[in-house]
């Protein structure tokens, strides 16, 4: 990859004709390229922290899902990334069924659980979808999916576009999974009712939490409970039906030209460190031994990972949800 440097050589003429000294000079320190959809003030934390433990630099990417994925496709033939974290773990399993992966199981790795790693890839952390309420709305309190189907919801529901928010298509492939076809009357009932599919994550919040919008369908939890400490009022409910819970994929790329410092990354992320820092995110750590700074798994009903099976076709998905809502 091009933005690697490789040693390279210059020879000095000293006083004495005709004798020539060979200097090797060392390789230029360039950064390790990381690319996330995670947030921003995460892989910052993590980049600095990284950098304080073994001095190496970390320059980052951050940003929708759907724009992270757009740069890795648009660099495929001179890819610039060497570690990846996604919002999506069908990214991951992608990238891995096309050959682009490099095989790593971190030693810090032990304690995540088996459902969240494979061969070429680890949860940095995790993350469930939910209703984010605003109870000064004038609404009733919402206690699953399908209340916000009602009259009462009518123009006042948010959700987050599947085309940028990876959570959100995957929200979509496990209401399908679960609920079949009552999953797709859901959805035409909720775009009868008037809800507005916005941008990303953050996008959909904000208008509940200014009071424009009562709710949002398939808030990423972590978003609400930081939005919470920053003393918005702003109800998350899981609802009782149950939820997804997301993995959010590491990866390293095959074609990286600092493996080393990539796998040392990944390391310090799973690191007891690494993971409080995920911790103070409010995502649920990775790692089972490290505690969470909000609700844990099993404090609501989670449905299980969906398998590769359920998980096929999503771009076909995509696209029925989009003509559904008649977004082109």
């Amino acid at each position: 990859m091009n933005m690697h440097s490789r040693p390279w050589f210059r020879v000095l003429r000293p006083g004495v004709v005709g004798a020539l000294v060979l200097v090797a000079l060392q390789p230029v320190a360039q950064a390790l390229t990381v690319y996330t959809a995670g947030p921003a003030g995460l892989i910052k934390e993590l980049a600095q922290g990284f950098e304080q433990q073994g001095g190496e630099k970390v320059e980052v990417f951050q940003a929708d899902s759907g724009k992270v994925m757009a740069r890795v496709e648009s660099e495929a033939g001179n890819p610039r990334v060497d570690v990846l974290i996604s919002a999506s773990w069908d990214s991951a399993l992608d990238l891995h069924q096309r050959g682009w992966l490099l095989n790593y199981r971190s030693p810090n790795a032990k304690t995540v659980p088996a459902a969240y790693q494979g061969p070429s890839y680890v949860a940095q952390g995790l993350s469930a979808l939910a209703l984010a309420w605003n109870p000064s709305s004038g609404t009733p309190r919402p206690s699953d999916w399908k209340d916000l189907a009602e009259p009462a919801f009518q123009g006042k529901v948010n959700m987050p576009d599947p085309s940028k928010s990876g959570t959100a298509l995957e929200l979509i492939s496990g209401l399908q999974s679960q609920h079949g076809a009552q999953a797709w009357k859901l959805f035409g009932e909720l775009r009868a009712n008037g809800m507005h599919i916005a941008g990303a994550n953050a996008q959909a919040l904000n208008p509940v939490l200014q009071g424009a919008k009562a709710v949002v369908f398939g808030a990423v939890d972590y978003v609400t409970y930081a939005a919470q400490a920053k003393g918005e009022k702003v109800e998350i409910i899981f609802p009782r039906s149950g939820t997804v819970v997301a993995a959010r994929p590491m990866m390293i790329f095959k074609r990286s030209a600092k493996v080393e410092q990539a796998k040392r990354f990944v390391d310090y992320v799973l690191s007891d460190e690494g993971q409080r820092i995920v911790a103070k995110s409010y995502l649920l750590p990775a790692r089972s031994d490290v505690p969470a700074l909000r609700p844990a798994l099993g404090s609501f009903q989670a449905w299980p990972p969906e398998s590769d099976a359920q998980r096929a076709g999503r771009a076909a998905l995509l696209q029925r949800f989009d003509e559904l809502f008649v977004r082109k």
